[in-house]
């Protein structure tokens, strides 16, 4: 069953248009990758999906509500997390702090603040920290963190509402490879163990085909190919992406400088 359903999901910038025509369903419990080149649209239909840019036409839907006209946090309050390509931490506050700030968000507490933070939802901060492996960095500020455990708080950040699902937005940016394939088995735990679904985009291809269950691939804002990692790795047109030309369309059917109709007798 399809958790989100998008349909025909278009973005122009100008005459520019970013994204084409994309279609796709996500199930629940599965983890999707959104790849292409630089400037294939990629960003574009993320923030699409949690509201930040508004399509110009299309939909978007979870479990059948459209998401299309609704603000960010509405989007988030229904249940949609995301984590960004730097990681938003707040560094001069303890790991559990930016965890249980996430908590008072989302129970609209932000603005009731009775007594020290550090009182409020220690605990249930402390299991988020618990669920990512960071539990033992709960006192220490952010900024003292590595990077990789920084992509660990946001993660507990993100799952602090309960998502049912999770946009990551090339959560491995800056990571070395241990580091990115820990923070990429934790997430297909969470996946596994919490049915939550998962769409990430990312440019480390062994992360992608060790992880997820299926691909899309964007290039000039259309998507050309979707399906599971072998028949991603053999389709044409994502090697002509990736390791060819760059054309990912039929050609115009003219010789080029000529005017002349391509001839396809032989």
């Amino acid at each position: 069953m399809s958790l989100l359903t998008v349909e025909s999901l278009n973005k122009s910038f100008g005459g520019v248009r970013a994204v084409d025509d994309v279609s796709f369903e996500l199930p629940k419990g599965h983890m999707m990758a959104l790849l292409g080149p630089n400037g294939a649209g990629k960003s574009t239909c993320f923030n699409m999906l949690n509201g930040q840019l508004v399509p110009s036409s299309g939909s978007i839907r979870m479990e059948g509500e459209e998401l299309i006209g609704k603000r960010p946090r509405d989007i988030w309050r229904l249940g949609v997390g995301r984590t960004f390509q730097i990681a938003a931490v707040f560094n001069s506050m303890s790991v559990v702090e930016n965890v249980q700030m996430a908590l008072f968000s989302h129970q609209r507490r932000l603005l009731r603040f009775f007594k020290p933070l550090h009182r409020y939802d220690r605990e249930p901060a402390l299991e988020l920290l618990r669920l990512v492996g960071i539990e033992q960095y709960a006192d220490k500020p952010c900024s003292t963190l590595a990077y990789g455990d920084v992509k660990r708080v946001e993660l507990a950040i993100a799952m602090a509402h309960g998502p049912r699902l999770l946009l990551m937005d090339e959560p491995c940016a800056g990571m070395a490879p241990h580091e990115r394939n820990g923070l990429m088995a934790l997430t297909r735990r969470l996946v596994d163990e919490q049915g939550i679904s998962v769409l990430f985009t990312e440019h480390s291809m062994d992360v992608v085909f060790s992880f997820a269950d299926s691909m899309l691939v964007l290039a000039r804002g259309k998507l050309i190919a979707a399906g599971d990692g072998n028949h991603i790795r053999h389709h044409p047109k994502v090697k002509e992406v990736y390791f060819g030309s760059g054309k990912t369309f039929e050609e115009d059917a003219r010789e080029p400088n000529t005017g002349a109709p391509v001839s396809t007798e032989h």
